[in-house]
């Protein structure tokens, strides 16, 4: 026990090697722009038809408030645990790790999901592509290359990074060769496809549209969980949260826009499962559509090698803090000598992700649950506390025109966890997972974890 508490207490720092475009890349890729356009935003499409504007500047205002939160939070603590770190600051150990919980289920199941839809994005091209199999060697390929150095990754997803941006331009070109719609009728006159016909989309289309924006928006704030790789991360972080923010925005809103501007059909394409994809074969040719198809499933490699390389930081400050015991807290702050990456972490969130693979995609969807809500909520929680409590007192990034932004992200968290409750499909099974999620975690950390007086650690 004594051996395994010294082993403990001065664990191998993560090195420093990363300035705000390194911390950038991987966190942009983590929001994967052009697979949130292909994957999520046809659904916005076709819950609130040209509605899917509105329900887009909506959620960037809650995204925006969100951002801010997680800029001065980040700030403050530029931890790789991220998000229960800053909770636990605040609220306490056990809110801290019921956040851990909470961000356990997300951050692992991300992996199989975003593995198994790769099919979905290739079926058109690749009619015959096995769904698991494929999910399955992906994962490992990516978790590979997440091994090596946080630099060499850096560029890996910068690089595919181009390519992603490539096919979002492409697509933006294709709907603006020939604008057929004024697009503030968008905003004046949002319509609904029912039926094949347009009809007017109500306000509660647009409300479910925006809660879906909220969630293809996701993951500018991935960016703490590279922080203690970050040079001068106090007073830089901020800036990679809100730039990819910003980029996020604009990468997945103007090629919106610019497909409805160009829609020759807009009932089809607002009925559409495959709007964008549709619409670079129609203009640009089956060769574009096939090109666009592969450039979006490169963006969703690109996406799990940068969630791989977060993952295996997140369990980093996990077993830092002491939170499982025995070898595995020994075996999750390995870092490779010449790779300087927590190798064993890397190997172990890839081959948990490749073993969930063989669960039902949907199965995995609703574990995922309604965490995101949780963890939001959890963070503008802190971030008023701390404000009131003067804990956040160092950070070096300060939210303009505080309380407005905890209090706008709140007010629309209560929104959409009414709207969520009362989808009987999806969106309650999604809020009972989470709440067995934090009971689990509430569970383990009052059993187990109080009695060692468990709580995260702020490394020097």
């Amino acid at each position: 026990m004594l051996e395994d508490q010294m082993q403990l207490a001065s664990p191998t720092p993560l090195a420093r090697s990363l300035g705000v475009a390194g911390v950038l890349f991987p966190t942009l890729s983590v929001t994967t722009p052009a697979s949130s356009v292909f994957v999520i935003v046809p659904g916005m499409l076709q819950v609130a038809g040209t509605g899917a504007i509105w329900a887009t500047l909506i959620a960037a205002v809650v995204c925006v408030a969100t951002a801010y939160i997680y800029a001065e939070l980040s700030s403050a603590w530029p931890v790789a645990g991220g998000e229960y770190v800053m909770v636990a600051q605040m609220l306490g150990p056990m809110a801290g790790f019921v956040m851990l919980g909470i961000n356990i289920f997300n951050n692992l199941i991300f992996l199989p999901v975003a593995g198994l839809g790769i099919r979905e994005v290739l079926a058109g091209v690749i009619p015959s592509v096995p769904q698991v199999p494929t999910a399955i060697v992906v994962v490992g390929a990516c978790t590979l290359i997440g091994l090596l150095n946080i630099k060499v990754n850096a560029l890996v997803t910068g690089l595919f990074l181009l390519v992603e941006v490539a096919a979002l331009f492409a697509v933006t070109a294709y709907g603006l060769v020939d604008i057929r719609h004024n697009p503030l009728t968008f905003l004046t006159a949002p319509l609904v496809e029912q039926g094949g016909a347009l009809v007017p989309a109500s306000l509660t289309s647009i409300g479910v549209a925006a809660s879906i924006a909220i969630f293809a928006f996701n993951g500018y704030g991935a960016a703490v969980y590279f922080g203690e790789e970050m040079h001068e991360a106090p007073n830089r972080i901020a800036r990679s949260i809100m730039w990819a923010l910003v980029w996020t925005l604009l990468l997945e809103g103007v090629p919106l826009v610019a497909a409805l501007a160009g829609a020759v059909d807009l009932p089809s394409l607002l009925a559409s499962p495959n709007p964008f994809g549709e619409l670079a074969t129609r203009v640009g040719g089956e060769r574009a559509g096939q090109l666009i198809a592969f450039g979006v499933a490169l963006a969703i490699v690109n996406a799990i090698i940068a969630w791989v390389l977060a993952c295996a930081r997140f369990f980093y400050s996990t077993a830092r803090d002491g939170s499982w015991g025995g070898p595995f807290d020994r075996w999750m702050l390995a870092i490779h000598p010449r790779w300087q990456s927590p190798w064993l972490g890397t190997l172990f969130v890839g081959g948990v992700g490749m073993l969930l693979c063989f669960l039902p995609l949907r199965l995995l969807e609703v574990w995922s649950g309604a965490g995101l809500i949780a963890i939001y909520a959890g963070i503008a929680i802190a971030a008023i506390v701390g404000r009131r409590s003067g804990k956040t007192a160092h950070a070096r990034y300060r939210m303009p025109l505080y309380p407005l932004a905890p209090i706008v992200t709140l007010i629309a968290l209560v929104m959409i966890t009414w709207a969520t409750w009362f989808d009987l499909d999806e969106g309650r099974p999604a809020i009972i997972a989470t709440i067995v999620q934090i009971a689990i975690a509430a569970a383990y950390y009052w059993l187990v974890l109080r009695r060692r007086r468990w709580d995260a650690v702020i490394p020097s």
